[in-house]
């Protein structure tokens, strides 16, 4: 029995000796493999670092607003009775644009107008016989107030017929007529918008802290998404005097020439404030700045006896327009920056620079 059970251990430590040192015979070869493996280069596109002029600008957003606008209405009410304008054309300041019926104010002001110079001259004769003593002064007060009385009825009936011709307060453009010929217009009915797109306005906010970097007349570029690419250039004209105590931003508007009229009223617009120029600034393609909870990194390739490494550098990034960024700090010209293929680099890592088209459209669509 003690001879079995030594058998047993026996075997058991032979057992797991070989299993032991198997495993450290692989661990060791592991080893010697990697000791021996050569070093690993990464490939990455990079761009070399150049001084360049770079425009500050403050960005905001807004939307589009008329030099004039207003839908035009009526102050009587009353039935239609000629409309004198087409949907979508310009009409002059004073146009008339629809005339409600006034026959009857018409009518009246006939009567009245006929009237007039008998109570003139009734008022008139009035006048002398009283220098005579012919008449008393109640007569003669009376004939007056007549005589005034029937001006004045005269003056309210002119008043009512032209208020029942629906004139453009100024010249624009009509958008599309809301009333149609004989419709019966209750008092204040929307007839048709008119805007004045001669010049378009934008209004914006920006944070108080800006507000030394603004002035009248400066430069304001304009981008609707209609026209991307476009940039529309215009000026401030007004800045608000008070700042919202609520939200700590200030108000500023900036006219923009429409004379090809691309810029209608209620468009969705970003507004970049030009400031002064600064020379020799650096920047980089937003893709090179690698963002962590340390701050921006960047990888900055250096040359050491003919090996390509990187090193990773903290850097400052100021302002970002679409793609590319300010850099204000840790970068300077001359250097050569990663653009891509930075997930896989660490500190002294080797790399080989490569031109990537990874960015270029094919020619031709692939078929699916």
């Amino acid at each position: 029995m003690k001879k079995w059970t030594f058998y047993m251990l026996l075997i058991a430590t032979l057992l797991f000796g070989s299993v032991i040192g198997v495993n450290l015979f692989r661990q060791h070869k592991i080893e010697e493999f990697l000791a021996n493996r050569p070093e690993q280069e990464f490939p990455v596109t990079a761009t070399q670092v150049q001084a360049v002029d770079w425009v500050p600008v403050i960005e905001a957003i807004g939307f589009i607003e008329p030099n004039q606008g207003v839908t035009v209405a009526n102050e009587s009410a009353g039935v239609i009775d000629k409309i004198a304008f087409n949907s979508g054309t310009n009409v002059e300041e004073g146009q008339p644009l629809v005339m409600l019926d006034s026959s009857v104010e018409k009518a009246d002001l006939k009567s009245a107008e006929a009237k007039l110079p008998a109570a003139q001259a009734k008022y008139k004769r009035y006048q002398g016989l009283y220098k005579k003593g012919s008449v008393s002064k109640e007569t003669l007060d009376d004939a007056e107030a007549n005589f005034f009385s029937l001006k004045s009825d005269i003056d309210s009936l002119k008043a009512t017929i032209d208020r029942r011709e629906i004139k453009a307060p100024f010249a624009g453009v009509v958008g599309i007529r809301n009333v149609y010929l004989g419709q019966y217009l209750q008092t204040g009915t929307d007839i048709v918008r008119l805007e004045d797109t001669s010049v378009m306005r934008l209004r914006f906010t920006v944070p108080q802290t800006d507000i030394s970097r603004i002035s009248l007349e400066q430069q304001v570029d304009i981008f609707v998404d209609a026209y991307p690419d476009i940039p529309f250039q215009g000026s401030i004209t007004a800045i608000e005097p008070a700042v919202s105590v609520q939200s700590g931003l200030i108000q500023v508007q900036a006219d923009i020439p429409n004379s090809d009229g691309k810029l209608r009223s209620g468009m969705f617009a970003r507004a970049n404030i030009i400031l002064p120029t600064m020379e020799n600034q650096v920047t980089l393609p937003q893709t090179a700045i690698t963002f962590t909870l340390y701050g921006d990194n960047v990888y900055i390739i250096s040359e050491q006896d003919g090996v390509k490494r990187v090193k990773q550098q903290v850097v400052k990034v100021g302002e970002r327009v679409r793609d590319i960024a300010h850099i204000l700090e840790g970068v300077k010209p001359g250097d050569m920056v990663v653009t891509s293929g930075q997930v896989r680099l660490s500190n002294d890592a080797k790399v080989r620079v490569v031109e990537s088209d990874a960015t270029t459209p094919p020619t031709e669509t692939p078929m699916l």
